[in-house]
């Protein structure tokens, strides 16, 4: 009959075509994994509290301040954590979550989902960074960057609190935040901050509106 294939021939194609299917399953998951595993860009944190900051710490309280952007869907596992961590933290900590607002865009580009989930976190005040002034202060380039100060003003933790990008869970930053704020750790820490970058649009706008 014309136009079919020899019975071998055809379950040769299937074969390889189910190879190079699989071959390109893998090869996405390895990339997706690779993504999820990779930290933002980290400069070095100020090691006392800006005094040029529009931000007014408390005497003799701790601050802690967490830098978004609005529509990077990593976030939504740092603002999880942070809730952890404020939930144990037991009142002993001033916290801010500053979200990056571009100049030129208006307040309904930064006030969305992720603004929503800040504004719930109970202790926590959301204000918008306008031209990302406040994160170049503290030298935060990626988004789900949390800076700790003591009471003195001095730098105690700079990083981030997720264990991977958009993962939650128990992981060495979250870990030592909760243990600066509750005493129990005196050394300074850091951790690789996994999130997308704050001067740039990372995600899509749809993407932020997604559970």
């Amino acid at each position: 009959m014309k136009g079919r294939l020899p019975a071998g021939r055809g379950s040769t194609l299937l074969v390889v075509a189910g190879v190079l299917w699989l071959a390109a399953v893998l090869g996405g998951m390895a990339a997706l994994a690779r993504y999820a595993a990779t930290p933002g860009e980290f400069h070095e944190a100020p090691a006392r509290w800006p005094a040029d900051s529009l931000l007014h710490p408390t005497p003799g309280r701790s601050l802690l301040v967490m830098l978004v952007h609005p529509r990077c869907p990593c976030s939504r596992a740092s603002l999880g954590e942070l809730a952890t961590v404020m939930a144990r933290a037991g009142g002993r900590v001033d916290a801010y979550v500053l979200f990056h607002r571009p100049e030129g865009e208006s307040n309904r580009w930064v006030q969305g989902e992720l603004w929503e989930r800040a504004a719930s976190i109970p202790g926590v005040t959301v204000l918008e960074d306008v031209g990302g002034a406040e994160a170049r202060r503290l030298g935060a380039t990626t988004s789900g960057h949390v800076l700790v100060f003591d009471g003195e003003g001095r730098l105690r933790f700079s990083g981030g609190i997720t264990r991977s990008r958009g993962h939650a869970g128990d992981n060495a930053g979250r870990d030592t935040v909760e243990a600066l704020l509750q005493g129990r750790e005196e050394e300074e820490g850091r951790h690789p901050v996994y999130g997308c970058a704050l001067e740039s649009p990372a995600a899509p706008r749809e993407a932020v509106a997604s559970p």
